[in-house]
């Protein structure tokens, strides 16, 4: 006869695991997939603007600006509710493909990549736009910089598994017969932990990403926004596309 009380076996708990894991992938998917058929439509009133300024208004392009910046805002804070159900997932999110995945700089594309856009979109920047451009790309580096290392800090501190092994099996611990209980409670709290450091670290990283865009259309004109912002939202679109 069996003594003492017995939980779910860790067959049932990979199950349900699985179950929450697929659920919370669809869900996200399927807001991430409606997003970005708003994204396309943003991107065609970008790309008409830019080809009528004259026939728009500052008041009309800065207010253009204004629901592209919230559209992306959106996603954040859409990507922050997925982000505190599995941590794991933002990682290696199944709703990316492959190439847009190798872009990825801890759970989305890396803040500095908005200079660059910068850079290559528009050729009409002022002295004063370009110091101050320059300021805030040497900050943002220095941002991304910290967030690697407190990353790196994160696995150390607990011997993590690389974050791809942890992805894969759903950010579950692997349990095995025999097991003893401090030995379960052990690994218990370690993953609570490098759950709890990495939606940090997520969580900082996306609110450099988004200040960063915000602070960035602070420096530009409306109309160099509209420039900045299609430009953007192509290499995202062209990105998923080649991919598919």
């Amino acid at each position: 006869m069996s003594k003492g009380f017995k939980g779910t076996s860790s067959t049932d708990d990979n199950n349900n695991n699985n179950n929450n894991n697929n659920g919370n992938g669809v869900l996200f998917k399927n807001f991430f997939e409606g997003w970005l058929v708003r994204q396309e439509h943003y991107l065609d009133e970008l790309i008409c603007a830019n080809q009528n300024f004259d026939e728009s208004s500052d008041d009309d392009l800065r207010e253009l600006v204004s629901r592209i910046l919230a559209h992306y805002q959106q996603y954040y804070e859409e990507k922050s509710k997925i982000t505190e159900r599995n941590v794991f997932l933002v990682f290696f999110p199944p709703w990316f493909t492959s190439l847009e995945q190798a872009f990825l700089w801890i759970a989305g594309f890396k803040p500095g990549l908005a200079f660059r856009l910068v850079t290559n979109s528009i050729d009409d920047l002022s002295e004063d736009q370009i110091q101050t451009l320059n300021r805030l790309m040497r900050e943002t580096k220095s941002q991304e910089r910290s967030l690697n290392d407190e990353l790196a800090k994160i696995q150390e501190s607990i011997g993590a598994p690389p974050l791809l092994e942890i992805a894969r099996c759903g950010g579950r611990r692997s349990v095995h017969g025999g097991e003893q209980e401090e030995e379960d409670s052990n690994s218990d709290s370690a993953m609570a932990a490098l759950k709890s450091g990495l939606e940090a670290v997520v969580t900082a990283a996306d609110r450099l990403r988004m200040s960063t865009a915000l602070k960035v259309t602070d420096v530009l004109e409306s109309a160099q926004s509209v420039k900045f912002l299609a430009a953007a939202a192509q290499l995202q679109l062209r990105l998923r596309s080649w991919g598919l």
